[in-house]
């Protein structure tokens, strides 16, 4: 926070940039107690990008609000993924738990790029964002488009996400999904590549290897009232079937239906 009535030396519009050019400062909100109530004052520190602007006299109790509503939304934050702006490992573990607690009937979904890091080696790390960032996209454009406004999705990270749906669609969900996996996926490769079918990439020894195109496993589990005592549980379950997914040539998903004994 900057109060801007006791700078005598540095000019205001010298010190937020000074702190934005900072790279460790680039999250950080500032805030800019000013008695100066000049409209275009204001515009001129908001366009440095100054997230508030709070005039004097200042309320101590809106001040007080402000910077814990602040505090709140850079914990938030934090359980973002910066790629897809998703909800993170917490956000995600928080949804779980909440849903076996409220002992709620729902599939999770655990998605998984096949022969992703050959598609890495070859393209580049920008490259593979730019797919992370696709598949996500067509992932949410696909678990939304039944309008089920419980229906949640998290990035765990890497080329992982899971999705929380009812337990009723949750095969329509994955067959649309993984069709529209396998067309727009081919954007990202070379006709070359495209044509071979497969990524020739080198080992640790310089032997040449050959990758099949990227494809989209997922692992569907099952939760039904009293199966599961905790996500543990769940997680172990999901890696097993998601494994099983990957075993079939392609994208494919496989389902975990068993019941409490």
């Amino acid at each position: 926070m900057i109060n801007e009535d006791n700078l005598k030396e540095m000019d205001i519009k010298a010190l937020c940039k000074l702190a934005r050019s900072n790279e460790d400062n680039s999250a950080t909100p500032i805030m800019v107690v000013t008695s100066n109530n000049s409209i275009e004052h204001e515009k001129e520190l908001l366009k440095l990008g100054i997230e508030y602007f709070i005039r004097q006299p200042m309320d101590a109790d809106i001040l007080f609000y402000i910077i814990k509503n602040i505090v709140n939304l850079l914990a938030v934050n934090r359980g973002i993924s910066p790629l897809t702006k998703l909800p993170g490992n917490i956000p995600i573990q928080a949804e779980l738990k909440k849903r076996l607690l409220k002992k709620q009937e729902f599939a999770v979904l655990y998605f998984d790029l096949d022969n992703f890091k050959a598609y890495n080696d070859t393209y580049g790390f920008l490259g593979g964002d730019e797919v992370i960032k696709q598949t996500a996209k067509i992932i949410i454009q696909n678990i939304n488009s039944n309008e089920n406004i419980h229906n949640f999705l998290g990035h765990i990270g890497g080329d992982d996400f899971v999705a929380l749906v009812p337990n009723t669609d949750y095969e329509e969900i994955c067959q649309k999904i993984i069709l529209e996996f396998d067309k727009k996926i081919l954007d990202f490769f070379s006709d070359e590549d495209i044509e071979k079918g497969y990524l020739e990439v080198p080992n640790r020894k310089g032997v040449i290897e050959e990758f099949p195109l990227i494809s989209i496993s997922v692992g569907i589990v099952e939760v039904s009232k009293g199966r599961f005592h905790n996500i543990l549980e769940i997680g172990e379950v999901g890696a097993q079937v998601k494994h099983l997914a990957k075993t079939t040539p392609g994208s494919a998903y496989a389902i975990n239906r068993r019941t409490p004994s």
